[in-house]
């Protein structure tokens, strides 16, 4: 006789398939699996932090001219 497949509601979601499991390791595997972050939730990306920006490692240009050499020096 074939019957129906159940609802997804009755199914249960972990069976074993084999060995006896006990409650402690059943428990166990579960609170290992709740704890396991969701596929479905993407990790969020986090704005790069302003020290591992490398441009502030680049010299500005000079520009020849009058005093350049006092600009070359100067912060700025």
């Amino acid at each position: 006789m074939v019957t129906a497949p159940e609802p997804a509601e009755r199914r249960p979601v972990l069976r074993v398939v084999r060995g006896d499991a006990t409650p402690e390791e059943i428990a166990a595997l579960v609170a290992v699996l709740l704890a396991r972050p969701a596929v479905d939730e993407p990790s969020p990306r986090r704005a790069p932090s302003a020290w591992s920006d490398r441009a502030r490692l680049m010299r500005r240009p000079l520009f020849p001219g009058p005093d350049a050499w006092r600009r070359s020096a100067l912060p700025g």
